[in-house]
């Protein structure tokens, strides 16, 4: 006859509000239209008009780290993330991973009662875990997030994604439809998890966090899109940044008598002219500009639509809406821009190949799945107008980003107008939340006490433009670049590859009369040089900042141990689905390996046996017709083929010699039964981020390789009796980045 008593359920407030934060990967402050921008953004703005517009925002200098910040309220070095989540040197401040005392926004909500939900990028855990392997402690469900769906990488092909995971599997896609775009396949797939928690529990309010993939390299966009740009920005980077600026200035997005610094001249960060480039180069990137311009367009689009779900739902006006990006606009592109994304990434300084004469033949792929396109870095310099440098920077085209809040039931038209200059900072993000929707974090973790937030409600300046100022210093660090602001302040440094750190690369501004950074008052305020200097020391020491990355590239190749297990031989059997894209990788990794195929063949069979890759480099091996071939793909479109002749009926044994002799080729030959078959040929060896897709066997599926055969026979599935394929890695190539540890460990020491 006792009470029936169960235990307490989370339950969030009553009438708590839903909490959307959608953030953009690689978009400049002046990008949007209520920032100054020509892209049509009406969505944006629109957001902007009836929220509240942070003209003083900003982020960590690169995605990762900002996204850890935002999701956890900490210093990005303090939770593990001090740098891009694809390395992991051993040092706490960049496991690649969130430290496991940090709390994430998705476990606060969820402890008090809210359904939580992310789709787009992740990019918090290292490359190294995110295969069928794992360990998936570091993935978005293991994290706080009730559901996911998106990619675990930096990036993808948005026209044919390389790897989408639902909550912890990986989809298997043989191909996309017609049309598909993940930006709107995100879209899609957060209204509809909004839709089902809400018809499973219309009281539970939801924490969607939607991590666009856009504007990120490969840049891609819908063809309808690109129509509407394809001919805006003949006029160039130049022309296009002065009026920018002035359009900033006219909107009052920045304060009269703002200095727009010259066009960014420090040697390996500096802009040609536009007037300077010849009319063909000029045509080639005003065509790279559109795609980013569409991709950004899209983004916009993306917002629009889901808001009219959330205003169809009744769900709108009490939704709290965080709008902003991870870091500036980025210079990867470097001096000339690409087609091949990923084979560019290899050149990241001022000396990169002019690869003019492969990219211009190419110009009407810009845009499709066949290009993977990257802006020159003048762009970059005008989407973050009016700031100098870019994404990796800590000067503030680095890390002053776009940023708008809104919430209708709860930020209503305010008096002082929507805008809001008051510094703000990503770690204050999270508090900023909680305290609007009136919930707390749970201070544990597992058990043990959880990492303290480093963040500050800045609520009051949201509802107030007088408010007070409610941060007055932060420190930046990214890849040997240093920055502290202070009141008003900021000293900063831009370091230059293998070269001593030290007082003489410190930089000095006072923000409050040249937020532009354009006079440095180095020379003249040694004592407060001296302050900022100090007290970023310390802010080091706190947030497990060092070492400092001196530029060697050590980082990149050093591993921690454990991982030799993925350059040993493996064995793919009929059914395996697509092996992860950089456990894939290590089987050939500037290396030479060799590829067996034991296969049965009868007359007509043909198809797919291998294919490792995609339209931004790869390779496959092929039977039709009779005959067996290997194909090569450098990611320009170039393609090799090596035809290994007619192939009997019965069984057989293929194997693909690939020998890496230095100097970036391989060398590759092929042999069926013993005996060798066709002409051996030379190819580009395909690193650093080519393949991009793992390997499949008897299928080549999602984006292909061979793009004439997909057109007309789409993923191509061998029809034959396919029995295995074993894949044997062989010797490192001399020049290979892992033979040079000792070397660049080194040689990086002496600037330390």
């Amino acid at each position: 006859g006792s009470e029936p008593w169960w235990p307490p359920q989370p339950t969030a407030p009553a009438g708590a509000p839903n909490v959307i934060i959608m953030i953009t990967d690689d978009v400049g402050y002046s990008d949007l239209g209520c920032f100054g921008g020509e892209i049509d953004t009406p969505n944006i703005d629109r957001l902007a008009a009836e929220g509240r517009q942070l003209t003083n925002f900003h982020v960590n200098p690169m995605c990762s780290p900002t996204r850890a910040s935002l999701l956890t309220g900490c210093n990005a070095h303090a939770v593990g993330m001090g740098h891009v989540a694809q390395d992991d040197p051993g040092y706490p401040g960049y496991r690649s991973e969130l430290a496991d005392d940090a709390l994430t926004a998705a476990e606060i909500f969820r402890h008090n009662g809210y359904a939580t939900m992310m789709v787009g990028k992740w990019h918090l855990c290292r490359d190294s875990d995110v295969s069928a392997a794992g360990p998936q402690h570091s993935w978005p469900c293991q994290r706080g997030f009730d559901r996911f769906y998106g990619v675990l990488d930096a990036f993808t092909n948005v026209h044919h994604p390389h790897r989408l995971i639902r909550d912890n599997s990986a989809i298997e896609t043989d191909r996309y439809p017609d049309g598909y775009y993940l930006t709107d396949d995100l879209t899609t797939q957060s209204i509809s998890m909004i839709r089902e928690r809400k018809a499973a529990n219309p009281r539970q309010p939801f924490f969607l966090y939607f991590a666009q993939a856009a504007a990120h390299a490969p840049l891609m966009c819908k063809p309808e899109t690109m129509e509407r740009y394809r001919d805006r920005y003949h006029e160039g980077w130049d022309v296009l940044r002065q009026r920018r600026y002035e359009r900033q200035l006219e909107l009052g997005v920045i304060a009269p008598g703002t200095t727009l610094p010259p066009r960014n001249t420090e040697p390996g960060d500096d802009v040609v002219p536009w007037d300077e480039l010849s009319d063909e180069r000029k045509e080639l990137f005003a065509r790279y500009m559109a795609v980013y311009a569409a991709m950004i367009d899209e983004v916009d689009q993306s917002l629009g639509t889901l808001r009219a779900a959330l205003e169809e739902m009744g769900e709108w006006d009490n939704t709290i809406v965080m709008f902003c990006s991870d870091n500036g606009a980025s210079r990867e592109g470097e001096i000339t821009g690409t087609t091949s994304y990923y084979q560019h990434l290899r050149y990241q300084n001022s000396t990169d190949p002019d690869t003019i004469d492969d990219d211009l033949p190419r110009i009407d792929l810009i845009g499709t799945p066949q290009a993977m396109v990257h802006c020159p870095r003048g762009w970059a310099m005008t989407s973050n107008t009016p700031f100098r440098l870019y994404k990796r920077n800590t000067h503030a085209g680095g890390h002053q980003v776009p940023c708008i809040w809104s919430w209708p039931a709860g930020l209503a038209a305010a008096d002082d107008g929507t805008r809001r200059g008051q510094y703000g900072h990503v770690v204050d993000v999270l508090p900023t939340l909680l305290e609007l929707t009136g919930i707390s974090s749970p201070g544990v973790r597992h058990g043990a006490p959880a990492m303290a937030p480093d963040g500050r409600s800045f609520a009051a300046a949201l509802h107030s433009a007088s408010a007070a100022e409610h941060r007055d210093e932060q420190y930046y660090e990214l890849a040997g670049h240093k920055g502290l602001y202070k009141d008003g302040w900021v000293a900063i440094t831009r370091h230059v590859k293998m070269t001593p750190f030290g007082d003489h690369e410190w930089e000095l501004y006072d923000l409050r009369n040249d937020p532009t950074e354009a006079h440095d008052l180095a020379a003249e305020r040694p004592d407060k040089v001296r302050e900022l200097a100090d007290a970023w020391e310390a802010a080091a020491a706190a947030n497990k900042v060092y070492p400092l990355d001196e530029g060697s590239a050590w980082r990149y190749v050093v591993r921690p141990p454990g991982l030799e297990v993925f350059a040993e031989p493996v064995t793919l059997w009929p059914g395996t689905p697509t092996m992860e894209r950089w456990r894939s990788s290590r089987l050939i990794w500037q290396r030479s390996f060799s590829i067996t195929i034991a296969v049965t063949v009868a007359a007509g069979d043909r198809g797919t046996l291998v294919a490792h890759g995609d339209q931004g480099g790869g390779y496959t091996i092929t039977v039709d017709g009779g005959r067996l071939e290997f194909v090569h793909n450098d990611g320009w479109g170039a393609i090799r083929r090596l035809d290994g002749g007619a192939l009997s009926d019965g069984a057989h044994e293929i194997v693909v010699d690939v020998g890496a002799p230095g100097g970036r080729v391989w060398n590759v030959s092929m042999s069926v039964d013993g005996v060798v078959v066709g002409e051996p040929i030379e190819v580009p060896m395909l690193f650093p981020m080519a393949p991009f897709e793992g390997i499949d066997i008897g299928i080549d599926r999602r984006s292909p390789v061979d793009w004439q055969r997909y057109e007309t026979e789409g993923p191509f599935p061998f029809t034959g009796r396919l029995h295995h394929v074993r894949y044997t890695p062989g010797e490192l190539a001399p020049d290979a980045g892992e033979r040079w540890i000792d070397f660049l460990r080194q040689a990086g020491a002496k600037f330390e």
